[in-house]
C-alpha cells in the first residue's frame, strides 16, 4: 500500500516540569541512506521517561522532538537504499544507544532519553535522530533495528512458535541493556552473581538475562520481597535466590553469601537509591577476583574502599549499554527459546494505550513503576 504523506506524533517543544505534550499532525519522514522507516506497532511507556520529559532526572534533549525512543516493536514501511537485509513488512526490534558511525566511541546517545550531553553529540542528535518513536511511523538508523522471526517468536505454540504478543516483545530491547552489563564482565555459566536493586524494571531483567545466559545461580536484591518472591517464582527451585535490603551493611552482606562465593555483582541502582548501603554489602560479598558491573546512575561516590578492591583483586567495569552485536545475539536467544518473555517470567501487559491516550497512559505507568508491569503505546 503507498505510504501516507503525513502521520499523527507526539510532541514535546521542551523538557519542563510540566511538559506540554500534545498530538500533531506531522509530514512523514523522508528515507535517506543509511535509515529505515518504520510503523510502529507498540512503544514502551515508563515513569521513568516522564521524569526525563519533566526534567527529574537531568538528561537534556533536543528543543522540538516526537517524544519515545528505541524500545519499541514494528514493522518495516519503507528500507533506506542502501538496506539489504530487512524488506518491507519484516517485524524488527528498535534499540535505544545511538552511536555515530564515524565516531563511535565519542558521539553516543540514548535515543529518546539523553542527547549525550556533549556539544558534538547534542548538535548530531538535533540534526539526525531527536525524533522518537510515540508516532505513527519513525525514521530510525539501519543499524539500530534488528529483524525478528515473527514465526518463531509470535507463532502459535502447537505450530512450534512461542506465543509472544508483540507486547511481550517490548521486553527485548530492556534486556538487551542489561545483556551488556554481563557481557562486559564476562558472565559465564554456572556463576553464582547477584542483582542489585533487582525489583524495578531494569533490574528484573538483569534476572531474566543473567538466567538465560546460564547463571548457576541468581541472588536477586531488593526492598519489596514481594516482587522478588515473584521473581522468585519463575524459577526451578535455587535458581533465584532473594535477600531484602534492610540497611544493614555486614548483615545484609553475610546473607548474600549464604548459598557460597560470589562471583560477579550487576548494579542497576536509580538516583532514588542514593544512600543507600546495598552497594557496599554487594561488594562485600564478592569473592577475592570478584568482577562488578555498574550500570546505575547514582550521583554519589563508590561505596567500596581502596583498600577492599586491592586485596580483594576487584575488577570494577562501568558499562553504558551495550555493544551492537548484543543486538543480534538477544533476538537469538528469544528466537531459540532460551531467554523467555511473557507472563512465564512474571511479566504482564497492565495497559495498552492510544496515542491520543497518554495521560492515562503515564497515570498507569506511574501506579506500575515496579518490574513486571509493562504499558505500551499502540499507535
Amino acid at each position: 500500500m503507498p505510504l501516507p504523506t503525513q502521520m499523527r506524533a507526539l510532541h514535546l517543544p521542551t523538557i519542563s516540569s510540566s511538559p506540554q505534550i500534545t498530538l500533531r499532525t506531522v509530514p512523514l519522514p523522508t528515507v535517506v541512506p543509511g535509515s529505515v522507516l518504520v510503523r510502529v506497532l507498540a512503544a514502551q511507556v515508563s515513569q521513568k521517561f516522564h521524569d526525563i520529559y519533566s526534567g527529574k532526572v537531568g538528561f537534556t534533549l533536543a528543543p522540538d522532538m516526537i517524544l519515545g525512543g528505541g524500545y519499541a516493536i514494528g514493522r518495516v514501511a519503507q528500507p533506506g537504499p542502501d538496506t539489504t537485509s530487512l524488506p518491507v513488512g519484516k517485524l524488527v526490534m528498535l534499540q535505544s544507544f545511538l552511536r555515530a558511525r564515524d565516531n563511535p566511541e565519542e558521539i553516543q546517545a540514548v535515543w529518546g532519553s539523553f542527547d549525550g550531553g556533549l556539544p558534538a553529540s547534542r548538535e548530531w542528535i538535533e540534526k539526525n535522530w531527536k525524533n522518537g518513536c510515540y508516532a505513527e511511523y519513525v525514521l530510525a538508523p539501519l543499524e539500530n533495528v534488528e529483524p525478528l522471526d515473527e514465526e518463531k517468536l509470535c507463532g502459535a505454540k502447537e505450530e512450534g512458535g512461542l506465543g509472544y504478543s508483540v507486547e511481550d516483545l517490548l521486553q527485548l530491547p530492556v534486556q538487551l541493556v542489561e545483556m551488556g552489563g554481563w557481557k562486559g564482565i564476562g558472565l559465564q555459566a554456572g556463576e553464582r552473581v547477584i542483582v542489585a536493586p533487582a525489583t524495578g524494571q531494569f533490574g528484573g531483567a538483569a534476572v531474566e538475562v543473567a538466567v538465560a545466559m546460564g547463571a548457576g545461580q541468581v541472588i536477586a536484591m531488593g526492598r519489596n520481597m514481594e516482587i522478588l518472591k515473584r521473581i522468585q517464582g519463575c524459577y526451578p527451585k535455587g535458581k533465584v535466590e532473594i535477600v531484602p535490603m534492610t540497611g544493614d551493611e555486614d548483615g545484609d552482606a553475610q546473607k548474600l553469601t549464604s548459598w557460597g562465593s560470589v562471583d560477579a555483582y550487576l548494579d542497576i541502582s536509580p538516583a532514588a537509591a542514593t544512600g543507600s548501603t546495598h552497594v557496599s554489602s554487594c561488594f562485600k560479598a564478592l569473592r577475592n577476583y570478584g568482577r562488578v558491573s555498574l550500570m546505575g546512575i547514582l550521583p554519589e561516590g563508590l561505596s567500596a574502599t581502596y583498600a577492599m578492591v586491592v586485596w580483594k583483586s576487584l575488577t570494577i567495569k562501568g558499562q553504558y549499554m551495550y555493544d551492537r552485536a548484543d543486538a543480534r545475539q538477544i533476538v537469538r536467544m528469544a528466537e531459540s527459546g532460551v531467554l523467555r518473555l511473557g507472563p512465564e517470567t512474571g511479566v504482564e501487559v497492565v495497559g495498552k494505550f492510544k496515542l491520543d491516550e497518554i495521560d492515562q497512559a503515564w497515570h498507569v505507568a506511574a501506579n506500575n513503576t515496579e518490574f513486571g508491569k509493562l504499558i505500551a503505546l499502540n499507535p
